[in-house]
């Protein structure tokens, strides 16, 4: 009896995301310029010191990109180059992310933590936070990464962390999570919201799936950080999925 109580708990979870996430229609195809010409030199990296924010900061750099990195604790950050700067900060204070968004062309979002209990709004608050910098210093695009299972990725995250991961360790994660996509959708920015599988710190491949149809209801697929990386770098000058939530996995 138990049993099924869980299982019905984690279907009824399931479905909740399903029907308060964000659902967008998905483009398939080739990689599209933008509509509107433009040149991204300066970036900012929002979660720079967690896994895919520290190899956003390094891809970045690595493809020619002047990149700031907000962090609470910026020596955690164990990375120096000419064109890094570190700014201390933190997404719940409107004016730290007010400074270090000023001159951005664009910002790369990477944003996490790890209390998962009791709920919290720190994913959604930050955002909050980013979207109103943003607009105050007129910075156009956003990528953000979120995760497979959210919206109409729903359940695409495979058995496991539909009836356990999910619904054991991290729902009121994923549920703040619905309310950070459905701000980034309500602003006005070009924002490209990124899904990716369960995360792994292997190697970056350079090779992916990505689009609206990504994932298994039945196996966990994953990705490296370092590919997801590769992945929101690419959103920065291709409007394939602007306004779009797509997955990305090996």
């Amino acid at each position: 009896m138990l049993l099924v109580m869980y299982l019905v708990y984690a279907l009824v979870l399931s479905i909740a995301l399903r029907a308060k996430g964000l659902a967008t229609p998905i483009a398939e195809g080739e990689p599209t310029p933008p509509s509107v010409e433009r040149r991204v030199t300066r970036v900012l990296v929002i979660g720079a010191t967690g896994g895919t924010g520290r190899q956003l900061v390094a891809q970045a750099l690595e493809r020619g990109y002047d990149v700031t990195a907000l962090a609470r604790n910026p020596a955690a950050l164990d990375l120096t180059h000419p064109r890094l700067h570190v700014v201390r900060g933190n997404v719940l204070d409107p004016a730290s992310l007010d400074e270090a968004a000023r001159g951005q062309d664009a910002v790369l979002c990477a944003l996490g933590h790890k209390k998962f209990f009791p709920p919290n709004r720190i994913l959604s608050e930050g955002t909050r936070n980013l979207l109103r910098a943003m607009a105050t210093q007129q910075v156009g695009r956003l990528v953000c990464e979120t995760a497979l299972g959210l919206g109409d990725s729903a359940g695409r995250g495979g058995l496991y962390y539909t009836f356990f991961v999910i619904p054991v360790i991290l729902p009121a994660y994923f549920w703040d999570k619905t309310r950070q996509e459905r701000l980034i959708a309500e602003s006005r920015l070009e924002w490209i919201i990124v899904r990716p599988g369960s995360l792994t710190n292997g190697a970056r491949r350079g090779r992916y799936r990505h689009g609206g149809s990504i994932g298994s209801f039945l196996w966990t697929v994953r990705i490296s950080r370092a590919d997801v990386a590769d992945f929101m770098l690419n959103q920065l000058t291709d409007d394939t999925y602007l306004r779009l939530a797509p997955g990305v996995s090996w």
